[in-house]
């Protein structure tokens, strides 16, 4: 099976190495080197019902890249959009992750990344996708990115966490969660001035078993503004 690895540790490559006949998938435009041996093309994976979803829900590309060893063994550097770092998780029949926008990067052929329904607050707050988001399952590798620096925290029956909604990468599906305000303990309109006093503004309350990955950076904050 191909073979995953993070290279570097300031806004690190994804070095992937390939057989024969082995392909991986990964966000359009990532690639950055590949051996001759490799050969890429753009895919609509899953058909364009899907692939339209995905650009709608998750900011995603319409098209794909498709990156296989057709003339021998090969390695490829991949590098995703947004300066930051790279995760490597495993997706397999009882594990599976729902991505949070542009966190895809790539992945071995035998996951696939599948629309399904978002909460209901999550459609209606947003930051995550919207009404509809993307769910990683399958088997195989699975590597997503970040805005700045990554780390995974493993969440427990019995403590929650509550992530800045700008600050979630991906997350275990299993994890039950809901999108919100930050609870201060003043009602409704407390929390709203809350928010807005404090400079927080959603968040993602997750209980159950499983991991969250979230990034140190805020992408919406280092929007570049526009000319007036």
């Amino acid at each position: 099976m191909p073979t995953f690895t993070v290279t570097g540790e300031i806004d690190p490559f994804l070095h992937v190495s390939l057989s024969k006949g082995e392909r991986i998938f990964c966000e359009s435009g990532a690639m950055v080197m590949m051996e001759e041996p490799l050969q890429v093309k753009g895919q609509m994976r899953g058909g364009f019902g899907r692939a339209l979803l995905r650009r709608l829900a998750n900011d995603e590309s319409f098209f794909q890249q498709e990156i296989e060893a057709v003339g021998g063994d090969g390695d490829c550097l991949l590098s995703p959009t947004m300066p930051g770092s790279i995760e490597l998780l495993d997706v397999t029949p009882s594990s599976s992750y729902t991505l949070s926008d542009s966190s895809f990067l790539a992945a071995e052929a035998g996951v696939q990344v599948n629309p399904r329904l978002n909460t209901v607050g999550g459609g209606l707050f947003g930051g995550t996708g919207g009404f509809v988001i993307m769910e990683a399952v399958g088997q195989g590798k699975l590597a997503v990115s970040g805005f700045g620096s990554i780390f995974t925290l493993d969440v427990t029956h019995g403590r929650d966490i509550v992530i800045d909604n700008n600050h979630a990468v991906a997350w275990s599906s299993s994890l039950l969660y809901e999108v919100g305000m930050p609870r201060t303990g003043g009602g409704f309109f407390g929390s709203i001035v809350n928010s807005v006093t404090s400079g927080e503004g959603l968040v993602i309350r997750f209980r159950g078993q499983g991991k969250v990955v979230i990034c140190s950076r805020n992408k919406t904050i280092f929007r570049p503004q526009q000319s007036q």
